[in-house]
This record gives C-alpha cells, sequence and structure tokens, in this order.
C-alpha cells in the first residue's frame, strides 16, 4: 500500500491512528504477502450471540469491509450433542441485523471428509496415532507445567494398526469414549496443548446437518486451521484466550504443507455487571432466571435488541473499545452513552406518566379539548408534529409534587407554578388525600394567557409533563436495569456463585399511561418517554396491552 494512502487512513476517524490489526493487514497488503483481505466470523452453534460476539463481528467484518476484502461465515459445528439449527438461523438473524452480509456460508461439516483424509495422512507420516485410553487417564498422563507427561501405551502403534483402527472408529465399530485420535507431537512440552492433543472422538448424536453419517468428529485445534487453509482466510483473527492454540494451529498446517492462514488475536470484551460464558447464560436460561434468551437483561445480542439497543449503537461502541492486545474491563456505562448519542438523533418523543397523581384544573369549560402541537423529535423542530390533546384533568408523575419541598426546587408545589409541557402554566391551589394520607387529586388554576403561541408569553422554572386522563393509553412498562449488582463479575472468589449477584431489581413491571400518539408510533426505534428514558415496543405486545421495554435512563444514574 502506497504511504499516501496509509497516511489517508491514519487520518479518517477524527485522527484515530491505526490499531495493531490495522497495521498488520496494511504491511501484509504492502508486501505482498496477500493480494486481497478475506476473514471469518467462526460460531459454533451451540447458543445465541452475546455482546462479545458483536465485537468480533464488527471487526472482522469492518476490516474487511475497510480494505476491500470479504468475510466468510463459517459454523464450527464439530459437536452435535450441543448444537442445532436454532442456533445456526439465529446466528445468521442477528450478523444481517447489525448490517452484515458474508461472501459465503460455510460450516466446518463441509469439510469433514477432507479433514479425514488429511488426518489419515497425518497418520501415515507418523504423527497421529488411536489411543484407547479413557479421557480420565489422557488428563492424568498429560503431566504438568513442570513435570513431563507420561506417553501412552498404545503412542508405538504401527502406522497399519492405526489406519485400520481409524478407519473402524468411522465406521461405527467402537463405543463412545472407547478411542481417540491423538496427535503425536511431543509429551514433554512446555506448551500443554503440544502433548499430543486428541484429533479426533467418537460421538453417535445424529448431526444436524450431517445426520448419522459420520460417527466421528474433529477437535477445534485440528479442525479451525484447516478450515482457515480451505477458505484462504488471510486473516484468523480470535480473542486473546487462543494466543497459546496459536503454535498448535500453525503445526497442523504446516505438518499438511498446505496454505498457510495467519493467526491473530485481540483481547475479548469485558463488561462490568455482566457475564458472557455461554454456559452461564445457558444456565441462566434453563433454569428461569431470566424469560430465554432474547430476555432484555440478557447479553444477547436478541436480548438487546428486544430492549431496543440499535445496530448503530453496537458498531460504535466497538469502535470506541478499540482493538487492544491486553484484557480488560469497559464500563457498561459506555454502551449506554452510545445507545443514547444514537437514539438522541432520532427517537421521537411522547408524554408518558409511570407513578400518576390526577390533577383538575380549576375553571376549565366542561368538555372541552384542546389539541397542542408538539414536535415528533426536537433535533428536527421543522420536521413532523404530533398532537396533543388537553382537557382540564391531567395525570402528572407523583415525583413532580412536593408539599414540603427543599430549596430550588422547580417543580409542581403547595402556591408553586409550572408549565405542563407544550401547554398551559398551572398554579397548585389545593391537596386531596385519602385517610391514610395519600394524595389522590391536586386541585390547581391555569393562566390562559399563558398559551404557547398566543397570549402574553411568560415563563416559569419549572416545565413537567402530562398526560390527559381522558385519552390516555394504558400500557404495561418493564423498567429493565442491570442483570448483576457486583461491577466486576469476573473477580467472583471460587467459593462463591455468581447468581448470588443477580440484581432482585433487574425487571420491576409497573403500569402507565401515555398519550394517544404513542399508539400510532410506526418508527421502529426506541422511543424517548419525555424525561423517563428510552423505550422499545416489546414483541409481547397487542392491541389491548402495549408493553413497553426500558432500553436506557436519560442519563447514568446507575448507583457507582
Amino acid at each position: 500500500m502506497e504511504d499516501s494512502k496509509k497516511e489517508e487512513i491514519k487520518n479518517e476517524g477524527e485522527g484515530r491512528s491505526l490499531n495493531f490489526l490495522e497495521e498488520i493487514i496494511e504491511d501484509d497488503l504492502k508486501t505482498g504477502r496477500v493480494k486481497s483481505v478475506l476473514t471469518r466470523f467462526p460460531p459454533e452453534p451451540n447458543g445465541y450471540l452475546h455482546l462479545g460476539h458483536a465485537k468480533s463481528i464488527c471487526l472482522n467484518f469492518g476490516l474487511a469491509k475497510k480494505y476491500g476484502g470479504k468475510t466468510n461465515i463459517r459454523f464450527d459445528d464439530t459437536n452435535p450433542t450441543k448444537e442445532s439449527v436454532e442456533y445456526v438461523d439465529s446466528i445468521k438473524n442477528d450478523i444481517k441485523w447489525l448490517g452484515f452480509e458474508w461472501a459465503n456460508e460455510r460450516y466446518a461439516s463441509d469439510y469433514f471428509q477432507q479433514l479425514y483424509d488429511w488426518a489419515v495422512e497425518m497418520i501415515k507420516k507418523g504423527l497421529a496415532y488411536v489411543d484407547d485410553q479413557t479421557l480420565e487417564e489422557i488428563r492424568e498422563n498429560r503431566g504438568t507445567v513442570s513435570k513431563p507427561g507420561t506417553p501412552s501405551p498404545y503412542r508405538d502403534r504401527s502406522v497399519e494398526e492405526n489406519l485400520k483402527l481409524f478407519r473402524e472408529m468411522k465406521e461405527g465399530k467402537y463405543k463412545e469414549g472407547e478411542k481417540v485420535l491423538r496427535a503425536k507431537i511431543d509429551m514433554a512440552n512446555p506448551n500443554m496443548l503440544f502433548r499430543d492433543p486428541i484429533m479426533y472422538r467418537i460421538n453417535f448424536t445424529p448431526h444436524h446437518r450431517t445426520g448419522t453419517k459420520w460417527c466421528i468428529y474433529p477437535m477445534y485445534d485440528y479442525a479451525h486451521g484447516e478450515s482457515d487453509s480451505i477458505e484462504g482466510i488471510t486473516h484468523s483473527i480470535c480473542t486473546l484466550e487462543f494466543d497459546v492454540h496459536r503454535p498448535l494451529y500453525n503445526w497442523f498446517i504446516e505438518q499438511l504443507g498446505i496454505f498457510h492462514s495467519h493467526q491473530y488475536e485481540f483481547a475479548r470484551l469485558n463488561l462490568t455487571y455482566t457475564v458472557m460464558s455461554k454456559r452461564k447464560l445457558l444456565e441462566l436460561v434453563k433454569n428461569n432466571y431470566v424469560r430465554g434468551w432474547d430476555d432484555p437483561r440478557m447479553p444477547t445480542i436478541c436480548g438487546i435488541r428486544r430492549r431496543g439497543y440499535t445496530p448503530e449503537s453496537l458498531k460504535m461502541f466497538a469502535d470506541k473499545v478499540g482493538v487492544a492486545k491486553r484484557d480488560n474491563i469497559i464500563d457498561l456505562s459506555l454502551l449506554e452513552w452510545c445507545v443514547r448519542e444514537d437514539l438522541n438523533a432520532r427517537s421521537n418523543r411522547y408524554m408518558t406518566v409511570l407513578d400518576p397523581v390526577m390533577v383538575e384544573i380549576e375553571g376549565w369549560e366542561q368538555g372541552k379539548v384542546e389539541w397542542f402541537e408538539a414536535p415528533l423529535n426536537p433535533a428536527a423542530p421543522d420536521g413532523p408534529k404530533r398532537k396533543v390533546p388537553f382537557d382540564g384533568t391531567v395525570y402528572i408523575e407523583r415525583d413532580d409534587f412536593m408539599e414540603n419541598p427543599p430549596k430550588k426546587y422547580f417543580r409542581l408545589q403547595p402556591g408553586g407554578e409550572v408549565r405542563l409541557k407544550y401547554a398551559y402554566i398551572i398554579k397548585c391551589k389545593e391537596v386531596v388525600k385519602d385517610a391514610d394520607g395519600k394524595i389522590t387529586k391536586i386541585i390547581c388554576t391555569y393562566d390562559p394567557t399563558s398559551k404557547p403561541g398566543g397570549g402574553a408569553w411568560r415563563s416559569v422554572k419549572g416545565t413537567i409533563h402530562w398526560v390527559s386522563i381522558a385519552a390516555a393509553k394504558k400500557l404495561e412498562v418493564r423498567l429493565v436495569d442491570r442483570l448483576f449488582t457486583e461491577p466486576d463479575m469476573g473477580s467472583i472468589p471460587e467459593d462463591k456463585d455468581y447468581k448470588d449477584y443477580l440484581n432482585p431489581d433487574s425487571m420491576k413491571v409497573i403500569g402507565g399511561y401515555a398519550e394517544p400518539a404513542l399508539s400510532e408510533d410506526k418508527s421502529g426505534v426506541a422511543v424517548q418517554f419525555e424525561r423517563l428514558g428510552y423505550f422499545f415496543k416489546d414483541t409481547d405486545s397487542t392491541t389491548e396491552n402495549p408493553v413497553y421495554n426500558r432500553t436506557v435512563t436519560l442519563r447514568d444514574n446507575f448507583k457507582k
């Protein structure tokens, strides 16, 4: 790549310098190691994708797009016990929702015959053997970091015997766990992964694509590099925990003498108040701690989509997190900031009252209804408008009234004035309470001359939102919050259960009242309930019972 072009890329995007992966790619293009960029996103279809996967998707697809390349999706479907078409479909749906299109849809199972043939070649070269030890014996004999492993008593089987046994494994003549195929490398290697790693194991579970054709399946460390090689992947980008696997990735490719893909590692995404272990997320789903994989409290892509997060906000977040070589933990507030930034620019606004108290306007003509005009989005004051009805009896938030307020309290109080947003200035005259002392109604007067667009304009310090009671639409509101109470879930002591840190207030279900225009919203993105936060219409909604999930509050108000 020409130096001028490299400098141009360095200066784009608010002067952001190249990350280490971009530097590698640019050097590879400049030196001619690769002529074009081909990356891949290789999920195992054994669960739903989460935010960590979203970062990887943005990185793999984003890098390829930046350098005029392409990205494959390849499902690592080598464990039929845990995989299903349901997960395959959900993964493809999530990638498309994020706005990416893959060049080729591939599966590790596409290469089962080729991988088997290469395993036979490894046996013929004396680089693989069939082992009859149990998995427990293999683990026990692997040794420790300071102690060499003990070679298997079956390590020196002849090539002919290994070929026969491996063929019989493929033909289904042995039980699960009875035999495995291992690479013959070095039982004293300081890298424990080199101590004769397992290449194939027996599994009779029907595969979601190949059915019962195969009963032996390749292990990740054997299949991954070879699959990259078959596809011609130029930059195989993995998370940091795979750096110790890279030497083995290279070893298999080198022994087979096939196209050499190159693996690079970046720091995985760790978020505060979040777990992103598939095993733990599956446990939460199976044991009904949450309402499913797409529960809006879950860090799954389908969960945050249901909550109202947008593809644009996730891409913004991935860009701001950047690409690091060391693991760190990212504050969830950064993700929430990105969501607010995106929604603030394009969300429609509506008034909704979630903890209502009645306000009756004294002197208002019975049956009279006025309609006030309000912008759908203040960011576009000349854009579309909505009509808000006012009939003299409204709901306001209970928190917007206080009988004995502190200094600098600018909401409604006895004898005090506030403006009902888009409407009149009102003044508290009387408070009505029930037998328990709870306020049931606030009686106010209003200033007819304070009508927006007419009369003599005057300002007051407080403005509050409201909903006309006669025109109000009932709705169910789910106040979604952080799923866990502990910021660093990765630092929980081993003797503690991560489920003990589940936030009991992660979802509060309450009722509310909205202005009628909300029911006509067709924007497809989260809306802002004015002064309350951003909310997204849930799939549980019906015409009679609309349901809204809180996407994010207007401000970061979580206790530090």
